[in-house]
């Protein structure tokens, strides 16, 4: 229960949501409303970080313990017991978003016009912490944010295939984590807590090519330890066929600094090394990279990176009515 954890989380300045779901900050929130940079997700698919609510529907539960995870990792169980209703939230989830700005609006580095944009969130990251597919309404979520105007972007394990065979509707761009190219780094370095997990994961890299909307495979990269096995990740991308590959370093923060150390990240080079290595045999395009993020995004189709929310909002209330 968040009972358990709720002065650490409090003291992470999380904005705690029900029984089991939370929001937080991210810090490209704060840096777009003060007029600086935003989000590599603005770099790489157009999206306005300072309209962006930070979540999960499943603050305590995940099926993996992974060793570069930074996140506070005090997980009750692979079960949510009594859950909340996706509309209370989606409702509360804005609520504790737009108290946990508030602070900003008399910042004089943040413009009225500013302000009065990240008042009215237009996304929201399904990706604080957990595992959201745990969450048994989490289609309802998705919707009820749908309808709301907001887009949603999903990032899962992978551990859950038969959840999202059966999500609907669902979400504007679905993420899967793949960070163990072989089932024995896949066991060491996620520590999954369920004994099929390594075949529940590529069930879902086999189910992703059916599934009607964006989809993107995360690497998270960590140095000597799952990188670079390009014959590996090849063979897993081709499974999956995504829409687009982001390959992301790993930063020594948080409590990964108990498991992995400073060396364990890889330099920008290395990353861009990898994602154009990966280009090359997989036959995408190198769209962009962010330096400071430690990240780039190959795509299959580069025309298609940039989303156009108001036709990808429209066509998906349109399969909900």
């Amino acid at each position: 229960m968040i009972n358990n954890y709720k002065l650490i989380y409090k003291k992470q300045h999380y904005g705690l949501v029900g029984k089991h779901s939370a929001v937080k900050v991210c810090h490209w929130t704060k840096s777009e409303l003060t007029g600086k940079a935003s989000c590599y997700k603005n770099t790489f698919y157009g999206i306005n970080s300072s309209q962006c609510i930070q979540m999960t529907p499943a603050l305590n539960s995940c099926t993996e313990n992974c060793e570069f995870c930074w996140r506070f990792q005090g997980f009750d169980s692979m079960h949510i017991g009594d859950e909340d209703d996706p509309e209370f939230i989606l409702e509360e989830s804005i609520k504790a978003h737009l108290k946990l700005i508030s602070g900003f609006k008399g910042n004089p580095n943040v413009s009225s016009e500013a302000w009065e944009k990240a008042m009215h969130p237009k996304h929201m990251a399904i990706s604080l912490t957990g595992e959201p597919t745990l969450y048994t309404r989490l289609g309802e979520l998705i919707e009820a944010a749908t309808k709301r105007g907001i887009s949603t972007f999903l990032v899962t394990n992978g551990t859950l295939p038969m959840v999202l065979e059966k999500l609907d509707p669902l979400p504007t761009q679905l993420y899967v984590t793949v960070a163990g190219p072989t089932k024995e780094i896949f066991n060491r370095v996620l520590n999954p807590a369920i004994g099929n997990a390594w075949e529940n994961f590529n069930k879902t890299l086999e189910l992703l090519p059916s599934l009607d909307t964006r989809k993107v495979i995360r690497h998270t990269l960590v140095k000597d330890v799952n990188m670079p096995y390009y014959d590996e990740y090849e063979k897993l991308d081709r499974k999956a066929d995504p829409d687009f590959i982001e390959s992301k370093g790993y930063v020594h923060v948080g409590q990964s600094i108990d498991r992995l150390t400073a060396d364990n990240m890889p330099s920008h080079e290395m990353v861009l090394e990898f994602s154009n290595e990966m280009a090359r045999r997989l036959g995408y395009t190198p769209y962009a990279d962010r330096r400071e993020s430690r990240v780039a995004m190959i795509a299959k189709d580069p025309s298609k990176a940039r989303i156009d929310f108001d036709s990808v909002l429209k066509k998906a209330m349109e399969k909900i009515s």
